[in-house]
């Protein structure tokens, strides 16, 4: 017989019980909605253990968390992107032409600062540039970036004549090197995907991001200044994709001209399984850096279990059909209530 004392046991037995109550009215659109991602991620990572032993272990999971990393920092810039309806597959070229370039300046000169300062500064310009085009002439971000795609890459084979660069002296310490037991890319990652929350959830260009993706007309007639919004963000998204390139190069400690290839499609990948939706509005940083992981998790154990690279790229083209029929039909389902 109760007392009428509330312990804190019996406090919280019964926020579980109101969470699952709620838990049961909901559709499988809300469900899918509020906590698909991390579920997904949580099954694959308990999958991913069953199926090898080896997984589990400390230097796999660090490697994991290295591999992701490259990926993860696209995938934060192109949330940006794809929040406000537009895509980016240029990634992967400016990945190798800001990773090569940042690459030649540590070659020539030994000089760690000066070297980032350049990868970083062709980021911003290659983002300037997709962002000032696609505004002014009302050109398509998907043919604006494919443009991208072979200009990028055409000039970086152009500038090293296809030859990867090499004596890049301390330069591979930011892709190799440790605080403690942290790998230093991790802990820019943290750092990145932190500026990148705040940026999107606590200042007004991120109000904005959601303004103009969710209804670009109505974002203008508020008063948003919709093309700069959509220049920032690209020159942001050049601006990760630079830090990637870096690291990239950092971590394989020379400069790969013939880099990066096909990394745009992970990174749109990760953003997509984590929530975002390709058809603006809708995506959180955080949703994004677990889609990075579920991605990062899928390829080590594919590669743990021997798989062709060749079922690897069936997968996660498979992967994101998936991820976007379930955010139409949950987006549909949404509707529907509403009306």
């Amino acid at each position: 017989m109760s007392n009428g004392i509330q312990t804190p046991y019996s406090q919280s037995f019964a926020d579980n019980t109101g969470f699952f109550a709620r838990l049961r009215r909901m559709s499988f659109s809300e469900i899918y909605r509020r906590y698909g991602t991390i579920l997904i991620f949580i099954g694959i990572f308990v999958l991913a253990s069953l199926l090898d032993e080896n997984f589990l272990t400390a230097p796999n999971l660090t490697n994991v968390l290295r591999q992701v990393v490259v990926v993860s920092l696209l995938a934060c810039g192109v949330t940006f992107i794809i929040i406000l309806g537009h895509i980016d597959v240029s990634l992967g070229s400016v990945v190798a032409l800001t990773g090569t370039i940042a690459a030649s300046v540590m070659s020539l000169t030994g000089n760690l600062g000066l070297a980032v300062a350049a990868g970083l500064g062709m980021g911003v310009v290659t983002g300037l540039l997709n962002g000032w085009i696609i505004t002014t002439f009302k050109i398509p971000s998907f043919i604006m970036t494919l443009a991208m795609t072979t200009v990028a890459r055409g000039a970086i084979l152009l500038y090293t004549e296809g030859a990867p660069i090499s004596g890049l002296g301390d330069f591979a310490i930011i892709g190799q090197g440790f605080v403690g037991p942290v790998p230093i890319s991790v802990i820019i990652l943290a750092v990145v995907a932190v500026a990148c929350w705040v940026l999107l959830n606590r200042t007004s260009f991120g109000r904005h991001v959601y303004a103009v993706g969710g209804n670009i007309r109505a974002a203008h007639a508020s008063g948003i200044h919709t093309d700069s919004v959509l220049r920032k963000a690209f020159v942001l998204n050049g601006l990760l994709a630079a830090i990637a390139g870096i690291v990239l190069m950092s971590r394989i400690n020379s400069g790969q001209p013939a880099a990066g290839v096909a990394y745009e499609f992970d990174a749109i990948t990760a953003v997509v399984v984590g929530g975002t939706s390709l058809m603006g509005g809708t995506g959180t940083i955080t949703g994004t850096l677990i889609g990075s992981l579920i991605i990062g998790v899928i390829n080590n154990i594919l590669n743990l279990m021997n798989v062709s690279s060749y079922w690897q790229m069936i997968v996660k083209g498979l992967i994101i059909a998936v991820a976007v029929i379930l955010d139409v039909k949950t987006k549909s389902a949404g509707a529907g209530r509403k009306a």
